[in-house]
């Protein structure tokens, strides 16, 4: 059997011993003992091991003082070069890469301060807040709200932690906490006013017209909100519901036909015998005198007649769809709380059911069924829909919003919601929105990578204009960014297990967006969670989450911060109510203001991600090519990661380097000779071409061409 030669080219801040660390891979086969055999040292840098009798192996290069290679396995012999390529052959001497001009130093000024809201047109230099108005900070009890399901109660029987809690005087008053985090955008939940049993989070419409009282305060208003963030150099992201509304219809446009609620009595109760909170007599809404739930003209005459008296809902009421006479204990509850879908509005809503088992992967009942019971679908190809949506979000661009992100998308077809996005846009010159397409997986659909769901439903096919399935390219970018749930899906299976392996096959899939660089990325959200089955906050360690947010805000797109991950707040909870019987204060839906405190603000800035992220954004800030470039030179090996951002339109040119769980050292070439300096060390290189640096674990090497060196203090994880 003939020998395997191995030869290794060490790189330049190696230690001058090179180590082989070699296994077979069999259970009963050889394996060295760590760091390996020495290796024999040859002309240059290069080293030389000769396996005898040997073919095929497994190997790791090290130099017994903590640098070492990603696992490698070679069944001929090779040349592994210090850029981390086999060769066949020994490789030619690297010439230097040609020489690119790049403007100098000067041009970096390290950003303590936002530039001014008007300079400030291309979305790519935010970073997003993403808060849910409710659960952020109350600013004023006097506003605060029950809704009827999931209420909490002390071990006194007192109802607390009111779903609708923080407001917009709250987030007033916390817009320097935000702002002092390093963010300059902030993404609230739908404004605009609500009904349904559960509907604090803003999702269940009823009047997009008006912003729901609930949020606001005398002296705090949606236009004082807007107002005091823009005095703070703070842009405001309102979250649109395009898809569905809540089940009672839309005041003033369409009614759905149910009974009034104050006249619902549970099986086994009777008449005025509901004790259930706020909700005393019945489950009528206890703010309203009359005890109703919806005030709209387009209501039956019946209907209208009762909700303005009977409040206690005790006079006979005789139901026109049964001739059945109610209050009446265990009557029917759909006829309170349900919909039937055939007898809605056609002008107004789709009639073909509800979303069930194999409808999720499918196009058509995506976007033609209900969603749930309290998202009722509608017909949004309708010109009175369009001419309602697109009219009442006008009105929030006229008052200052600076961007809108969009729900549920994929429940609605492309080209149709194209139109309201379009329509703001040529409302508002500039305007910046993207979307929310919720896949589960990598979401190339018919490009192939394990998805179930063809290509149409998918977040690529949104920012696309074409209509082949399989070629992204057949039409040009639409301009409607998503969130990119393809790189948040590779994050149960690498940095909740401490790896990047994986994160590279979903990067090198850029190609198939139409602005790739415009992706909002994150790691959590009020949807989904990153680990395994996607239902829970993230449960990693804390120096996973560091090292997540590495790469979330070197990567190409915009990072996206989900309000208390700063802390790690609720970690490991699930996203939303699961049990039967949870809370909101049970979920990653908890209040987060204890933490803005003024007795608790100071603790809260002190946490270590808190400070980390603040970091991040300050070195991102800073450097261009981080914010608006793609990326070139991307390399990934578990423990590690190396790419290239370079915006010439600035001529800025940032090597990054990642290391997670372990110091890692980066190796690249093919790089315009100069001076980088490292934003995270201050670390200076003079490159004829290729670059090598360490990176210590869990942080990152930034290393600017002509950059102004380090940005920001050491922290736990940067340094």
């Amino acid at each position: 059997m003939s020998d395997l030669i191995i030869h290794f080219e060490k790189p330049c801040d190696w230690a001058k011993t090179v180590h082989v660390h070699y296994w077979s891979g069999h259970n009963d086969g050889i394996e060295s003992a760590w760091p390996g055999v020495a290796m024999e040292p040859v002309e240059g840098n290069w080293f030389r091991y000769r396996f005898s009798g040997l073919k095929a192996l497994h190997l790791v290069f090290n130099d017994a003082q903590g640098r070492q290679t990603s696992d490698q396995f070679r069944a001929v012999n090779g040349w592994f070069d210090a850029i981390g390529h086999w060769s066949p052959t020994k490789p030619a001497a690297r010439l230097p890469a040609p020489t690119k001009t790049y403007p100098p130093a000067p041009r970096y000024q390290v950003a303590a301060a936002l530039r001014p809201l008007q300079e400030r047109t291309d979305f790519r230099e935010e970073t997003i807040y993403f808060l849910l108005t409710t659960r952020f900070y109350d600013g004023d009890p006097s506003n605060n709200f029950f809704c009827r399901d999931r209420i909490e109660f002390d071990a006194n029987g007192k109802p607390i932690d009111p779903h609708w809690r923080g407001d917009f005087k709250g987030l007033i008053q916390r817009l320097d906490y935000i702002r002092d985090l390093g963010f300059t955008a902030i993404w609230i939940t739908p404004p605009v006013e609500n009904r349904s049993g559960l509907d604090y989070h803003g999702y269940h419409a009823y009047d997009w017209t008006r912003i729901d009282p609930r949020l606001e305060s005398p002296d705090a208003t949606y236009q004082d909100l807007i107002d005091a963030a823009h005095s703070k150099g703070i842009k405001i992201i309102q979250d649109v519901v395009v898809n569905h509304s809540c089940q009672y219809g839309i005041r003033g446009q369409v009614h759905i036909d149910h009974l009034p609620i104050k006249y619902y009595v549970p099986h086994g109760s009777e008449p005025q015998r509901v004790n259930h909170g706020p909700y005393q007599g019945c489950l009528g809404n206890y703010a309203w005198a009359n005890h109703d739930d919806i005030d709209n003209p387009l209501a039956p005459e019946w209907y209208r007649e009762r909700h303005v008296r009977d409040p206690d809902g005790i006079e006979p009421l005789v139901d026109p769809k049964t001739g059945e006479t109610v209050p009446k204990a265990g009557y029917q509850p759909g006829r309170f709380f349900g919909v039937d879908a055939q007898s809605l509005d056609p002008n107004w809503y789709h009639q073909d059911g509800f979303i069930c088992g194999g409808d999720w992967e499918s196009a058509h009942p995506l976007q033609q069924k209900h969603l749930a019971g309290d998202c009722i679908d509608l017909a949004t190809e309708r010109q009175n829909v369009k001419d309602y949506l697109i009219d009442a979000i006008n009105c929030y661009l006229d008052m200052g919003v600076d961007a809108l992100r969009i729900d549920t998308v994929k429940h609605v077809e492309r080209d149709n919601l194209l139109e309201y996005v379009n329509a703001w846009k040529a409302h508002k010159p500039g305007l910046f929105v993207f979307g929310e397409n919720l896949v589960k997986g990598y979401g190339f659909g018919d490009l192939g990578g394990g998805d179930n769901g063809p290509s149409q439903i998918r977040p690529w096919w949104y920012t696309r204009l074409g209509h082949d399935p399989r070629d992204p390219e057949s039409g040009g970018d639409s301009g409607f960014p998503q969130l990119d749930f393809g790189l948040f899906s590779t994050f149960r299976d690498t940095v909740s297990k401490g790896t990047y392996a994986g994160s590279a096959q979903i990067l090198g899939m850029d190609w198939i967006y139409g602005d790739v660089t415009q992706l909002v990325t994150f790691l959590q959200n009020h949807d989904v969670g990153p680990d395994n089955d996607f239902k829970y906050r993230f449960k990693g360690e804390q120096w996973m989450a560091a090292a997540a947010y590495n790469l979330i805000w070197t990567v190409r797109g915009i990072p996206c911060l989900y309000y208390g991950e700063e802390i790690e707040f609720m970690r490991g909870a699930p996203q939303d109510v699961e049990g039967e019987r949870d809370v909101l204060s049970q979920t990653g839906r908890a209040y987060f203001g204890d933490h803005l405190s003024d007795e608790r603000i100071s603790h809260t800035q002190a946490h270590p991600i808190y400070r980390h992220i603040q970091r991040l954004n300050l070195i991102r800030r800073t450097i261009p090519a981080l914010q608006k470039a793609r990326m070139s030179h991307l390399a990934e090996w578990g423990s590690g990661m190396r790419f290239v951002r370079d915006h010439s339109e600035t001529g800025s040119y940032v090597v990054v380097g990642l290391a997670i769980g372990s110091d890692q050292q980066i190796a690249i070439e093919g790089v315009p000779a100069g001076i980088y300096r490292d934003a995270v060390t201050g670390a200076e290189i003079h490159s004829d071409g290729r670059l090598g640096f360490m990176v210590k674990a869990n942080s990152a090497g930034i290393y600017v061409l002509n950059g102004p060196g380090k940005i920001g203090e050491d922290g736990v994880y940067l340094r």
